[in-house]
């Protein structure tokens, strides 16, 4: 008979499956308690949820939430990076941590619904943010724009030269 703790936090996670653009699993045994909260805290930082959570509950929440595929990423210690955002946050921010450490490992991805294998989130690392992809799509948008009206400019530049040119020769 399972308590009613255990009930309440398979609802809550499937919650919070359900919801999330990205779910990272990750293996964090081996990482002390400093880096543990600092890494907690680059999560928070960057509105990512980091739980760690057991097994057989994170099974049982993920079949609620109709994820098939998972069990085979759900052994020794998991802990779960939730965004509910941009789903490419915590690969850049387990990219950046693992710079300094050997972990979290990640083992497997869900990815807007899909189960991806942990090797794929340096894909997601190093995919442009929503953000940087918007900035980069107007300063293209923006090139063509400067460029034209540096040209129409040019030759109203080169006429005021002329004429300058001509004022000083007549003047001398």
């Amino acid at each position: 008979m399972p308590s009613p703790k255990n009930i309440t936090q398979v609802e809550e996670l499937t919650d919070k499956l359900k919801r999330a653009k990205a779910i990272y699993i990750t293996e964090y045994l081996g990482l002390n308690v400093e880096n543990i909260t600092k890494l907690r805290k680059e999560f928070h930082t960057n509105n990512v949820e980091y739980k760690v959570t057991k097994n057989t509950l994170l099974k049982l929440a993920a079949e609620k939430s109709d994820l098939a595929g998972l069990d085979k990423y759900l052994n020794n210690s998991t802990a779960i990076a939730l965004s509910y955002d941009d789903p490419t946050i915590p690969a850049k921010v387990i990219k950046s941590f693992t710079k300094e450490n050997d972990l979290p490992e990640v083992k497997g991805i869900v990815f807007e619904g899909e189960v991806l294998d942990g090797s794929e989130f340096k894909r997601f690392a190093n995919v442009p943010s929503k953000e940087e992809s918007l900035a980069m799509m107007i300063s293209l948008l923006k090139s063509p724009l400067t460029k034209i009206a540096l040209a129409l400019k040019s030759p109203m530049t080169n006429i005021g030269n002329v004429l300058n040119n001509l004022k000083e020769n007549k003047s001398n």
